[in-house]
């Protein structure tokens, strides 16, 4: 199998065949591992860990290993497939918060549903289609309704932002009875998430500022040893620990963490604390620093507690941002807001979130029976249109069921 020549779909693990020089001059050495993002330009861009995303042509790309082969082939397969069997799409993400602008990407979420004889023999169905620039993404009808009953907020959205389209009557009963997966739920799933998420965020940052300080301090004269950078470190760290000897042993961690990631990237002579003091003594290129991680996941997150206190009281949900709010989210999403204001903002809304939770006239919990006599109807609808042969790609023109090969056993 020639593994240049096999799709890379959105999520597709690679190795690297060449070295690249990303932005600022790094090293990305050959044989590097990297996820799949995007394509475009006739190649793609690679997220790898500890550098970012950087676009590699597809010649200069292999699946990692044989099995990530397989999972694209199937992957690129049922895309091609099952896209005609989609029942209803939605357009989300900026575009629907009302915070889009000329470089937001057209994300778009929906449904799809799987022929009746999909749903037999041994290979399993696929649950989710993706795009190969990952944009586009549908759920399988079971999947879809599974996670709206957990509160899932990107299968709400997809269900509920206006513009949500049927493009089959199974979709139609989708819309209609979308009512039954929204509950109370949403407090954790959206409101309590987001909080603890943004908490998140906020010590990654800092723990990025102290790796810039942890370099600093190597530059003195004389550097200080492991045992002291550990002792400086663990004095700043914004990670708890329950003793002091607890907070020594992290930071020490930490350092080992760093070193290690900064040799993945090519930046160290060796994978150890002495290559990392020559590091920082040699004046080279530095890691990212702590201002250039994405704002795009803090706004989001701000927006979706106040997109759940609003639905928790009013009943039902507005997911485009007006007035300050949107002002607020749209200077957090341009990278004019520190994180740590974003999550002040956050802890603001906080008691509005926690009130509305105890005020709110939804049910404590989704409607299990209605989910499961919508799930039944649209299997039998399935099993209807495939029996009957009607047109369409759900009955007689549906794409053919993968076939069984000795490698699906593996």
């Amino acid at each position: 199998m020639d593994r240049l020549s096999v799709p890379l779909p959105h999520g597709t693990e690679v190795t690297t065949r060449v070295e690249r020089l990303a932005s600022g001059g790094r090293r990305i050495p050959q044989g590097v591992v990297g996820r799949v993002v995007r394509a475009h330009d006739g190649g793609f861009d690679v997220q790898i860990v500890g550098v970012g995303e950087v676009w590699f042509a597809r010649d200069e790309l292999v699946p990692r290993r044989p099995g990530q082969v397989q999972f694209a082939q199937r992957r690129e397969a049922a895309w091609s497939a099952l896209t005609p069997c989609v029942v209803l799409e939605t357009r989300v993400g900026s575009h629907a918060w009302g915070l889009a602008d000329e470089r937001s990407d057209v994300d778009v979420r929906g449904v799809f549903a799987l022929p009746l004889p999909w749903r037999f023999g041994l290979v399993d169905a696929p649950r989710d289609l993706v795009s190969a620039d990952g944009s586009t993404m549908y759920w399988e009808v079971h999947k879809a309704v599974e996670q709206a009953l957990r509160a899932d907020p990107n299968t709400l959205e997809t269900l509920f932002v206006p513009g949500a389209k049927a493009l089959d009557p199974v979709g139609e009963w989708l819309l209609a009875e979308r009512d039954a997966f929204v509950s109370k739920a949403l407090f954790g799933s959206f409101g309590r998430y987001a909080m603890s998420q943004l908490d998140k965020l906020t010590r990654s940052q800092r723990l990025a500022e102290h790796r810039d300080l942890l370099l600093e301090w190597l530059c003195e004269e004389p550097a200080p040893d492991l045992d002291e950078v550990a002792r400086r470190l663990s004095a700043v760290s914004p990670r708890e620990a329950p003793s002091a000897q607890d907070a020594l042993l992290a930071a020490k961690t930490y350092v080992k963490q760093l070193y290690r990631s900064l040799w993945d990237q090519g930046l160290l002579a060796a994978n150890d604390f002495k290559a990392l003091t020559a590091y920082a003594r040699s004046g080279g290129q530095r890691p990212p620093s702590a201002r250039e991680l994405r704002p795009k996941n803090a706004y989001n997150l701000l927006r979706l507690v106040a997109t759940a206190t609003g639905w928790l009281r009013e009943g039902a949900p507005v997911f485009e941002a007006s007035g300050a709010l949107k002002a607020r989210l749209l200077d957090i999403k341009a990278g004019r807001v520190p994180l740590e204001d974003v999550l002040r903002d956050a802890e603001a809304l906080a008691p509005d979130l926690e009130a509305a939770h105890r005020e709110s006239r939804l049910p404590e919990h989704p409607d299990y029976e209605r989910a499961d006599r919508l799930l039944r109807r649209v299997g039998e609808e399935l099993a209807r249109r495939w029996v009957l042969k009607e047109p369409g790609p759900l009955g007689r023109d549906a794409p053919e069921a993968p076939a069984m090969g000795w490698r699906d056993s593996e």
